[in-house]
């Protein structure tokens, strides 16, 4: 186990091993700690979380119903790669998924879920200036379970869920261009104030060009990775 696999040590009491487990696994994906197409040996696995074979079995069959690792045959499980063609499609719904939830956050959301999501992303905004790529995962996933939140939308909840492992690969991506994250904290910067403001329609302008822009700086990163 190398120094750096250190945060991606399971805490056994936090939550349900087999959940911590996953989502160690999932996070070192999303960080670059395993890139697409990386054979991901179950033996470091077991080092780098600091668990069983079993539990990291069973956290291989839970990203492989998720997309994000494919098994082969007699060589074992590797992480996911995506296509431009897929790329593609993943964005065009995250983008009707993120729209429907900002029009029902400012339809739907009490004042502690605005103040929640305000406290997110400023904490987002804080983390992102740091050198973590872990703390900035979990920062932009507190940001969008505040926004899921205040949605109040038990279904869309749920869809969004199915879909960030896919995400995640492409998030990893988009991230890596000059200036990303940077643009990405002025885009859910402007959003955030449509949202607390109530104002649906520049809500649903902002959380599309959030999206597009993200599209915008992953798939040629996609398409270079392939040629």
């Amino acid at each position: 186990m190398t120094n750096s696999d250190s945060m991606f040590r399971v805490d056994r009491i936090a939550a349900p091993l087999r959940f911590s487990v996953t989502e160690s696994i999932r996070n070192a994906i999303a960080v670059g700690r395993f890139k697409a197409g990386d054979h991901l040996p179950e033996r470091e696995l077991c080092e780098m979380t600091g668990v069983s074979r079993t539990l990291v079995r069973e956290a291989m069959r839970q990203l492989e119903s998720e997309g994000l690792v494919i098994v082969e045959p007699h060589r074992g499980p590797f992480v996911a790669r995506i296509t431009r063609e897929q790329a593609e499609g993943i964005y065009e719904v995250r983008q009707q998924l993120e729209s429907l939830a900002c029009r029902l956050f400012v339809e739907n959301a009490t004042e502690e879920q605005r103040k929640a999501l305000k406290a997110a992303l400023s904490n987002l905004r804080t983390v992102s200036r740091k050198p973590d790529p872990q703390a900035r995962l979990a920062a932009k996933n507190r940001f969008y379970d505040c926004l899921v939140e205040g949605a109040n939308n038990e279904a869309l909840g749920k869809c969004i869920y199915m879909l960030n492992s896919r995400i995640t690969l492409l998030r990893a991506t988009s991230l890596k261009a000059p200036g990303r994250i940077k643009e990405s904290i002025k885009e859910l910067t402007a959003l955030v104030d449509a949202l607390t403001a109530r104002d649906i329609e520049k809500a649903n302008e902002l959380a599309l060009l959030h999206v597009r822009n993200a599209a915008a700086a992953a798939i040629p990163l996609i398409e270079d990775s392939e040629s």
